[in-house]
């Protein structure tokens, strides 16, 4: 099992490191020195050699050896503490004060909320999929607060608490359970998933990425009304094969966009709207259209997608480096080893694209001619 990998993109090279989970743009050298580290040849040894090849002093290569040591090798061998593992006792609640089911990919699945704060988290992005009260439950997820801790337990099985202040992870959990309940894979079976929206055209699919603000989920919805097919908005699931899958939740869209997507999706106007006081953003949220849960496409492109008023359309190609150090923050990759490499292999292979634009007709010319490789 490799406690590291080295992958070489463009001028650069990517290192990951398994304890952490991270992912270290590096220079040539400096990877060549981590990887010395790693398999525990001596300080004095790698000194001698980089003295040599750098034409530096030994003094000197000896403290950037050992400031590298310090500062980035030993923080990501180390083998971290156990996320999120059960420090409290705690009791599940013998009453609940909502419960809901949703269908999701033929699978009827009960969530259960102790109180309207953890159902604000979960439902409003699902509430499309919701269906009426059944008896035939095959996953039961259950969502409460103990001492100030939200829980997540699945089957009788504790997932994890999460304080007030890490709740965004507790989000990032239940949708990836939701994940692995609906498609029956568990988490060593994905080799990511992507904060990126996902849409398919004909056999292939795109990732969508770009700040919040950028227009992202506005730019998805209005592919969506052109005939594209939205596979998921903000959490993109990809398999160890290399295969998009559709996420269902909701696409996000905020305030300012719904007098832009009213004439398409007129069901806008009277929908609920939700606000979230840690994002101090407010939503609504659409329905995706046309769900296959059957399907799975390979990604033809990244493409960072931003509007701009001041400009029509504007297009090019980025580095794959440039991506990478936008793509991988915000996202989960899986930390098997098989998984890491793979991700990096799919990645580096991958067109990048920046497309800023304010002409929508250009925007979906553009978009399909990425598709089509008329680009």
């Amino acid at each position: 099992m490799k406690s590291i990998i080295i992958k070489k993109i463009e001028k650069k090279v990517i290192v990951w490191f398994k304890n952490s989970n991270k992912y270290v743009v590096v220079e040539e050298i400096t990877a060549s020195i981590i990887e010395k580290l790693i398999i525990k040849v001596t300080i004095q040894k790698i000194a001698e050699d980089l003295e040599k090849e750098l034409k530096i002093s030994l003094k000197e290569a000896i403290s950037f050896i050992t400031d590298l040591e310090k500062q980035l090798v030993i923080p990501n061998i180390t083998k971290p503490s156990k996320e999120n593992s059960p420090v409290l006792s705690y009791k599940i609640p013998s009453t609940f004060a909502y419960e809901k089911h949703y269908l999701i990919n033929s699978k009827n699945i009960k969530v259960v909320y102790s109180n309207e704060f953890e159902l604000s988290l979960v439902h409003p992005k699902f509430a499309h999929l919701e269906i009426k009260k059944t008896s035939k439950v095959e996953f039961l997820f259950q969502v409460f607060n103990h001492k100030n801790n939200t829980f997540l337990i699945l089957d009788g099985i504790f997932i994890g608490s999460w304080t007030l202040e890490n709740i965004h992870y507790f989000e990032g959990k239940f949708s990836m359970k939701i994940i692995e309940s609906i498609y029956q894979k568990s988490e060593e079976e994905w080799m990511g998933v992507f904060h990126a929206s996902a849409i398919n055209y004909k056999e292939d699919a795109l990732l969508i990425l770009g700040d919040s603000g950028n227009g992202k989920s506005t730019s998805l919805a209005l592919l969506q009304a052109q005939g594209f097919h939205c596979i998921a908005d903000d959490f993109v699931p990809v398999d160890t094969n290399h295969k998009i899958v559709a996420f269902p939740a909701g696409i996000s869209i905020k305030p300012k966009a719904v007098d832009v997507l009213i004439s398409d999706y007129p069901s806008l106007k009277m929908a609920a709207e939700y606000y979230y006081k840690r994002l101090n953003k407010t939503v609504r949220y659409l329905p995706p259209k046309n769900i296959n849960y059957k399907k799975k496409f390979p990604c033809k492109a990244l493409v960072f997608i931003k509007y701009d008023t001041s400009v029509e359309l504007k297009v090019s190609k980025i580095s794959n480096l440039e991506a990478f150090e936008s793509l991988v923050p915000d996202s989960w990759i899986s930390n098997v080893s098989e998984n890491a490499a793979s991700f990096l292999t799919w990645f580096s292979n991958l067109p990048c694209y920046q497309l800023t634009y304010s002409n929508n007709e250009m925007m979906y010319a553009t978009i399909k001619s990425i598709f089509e490789e008329e680009l």
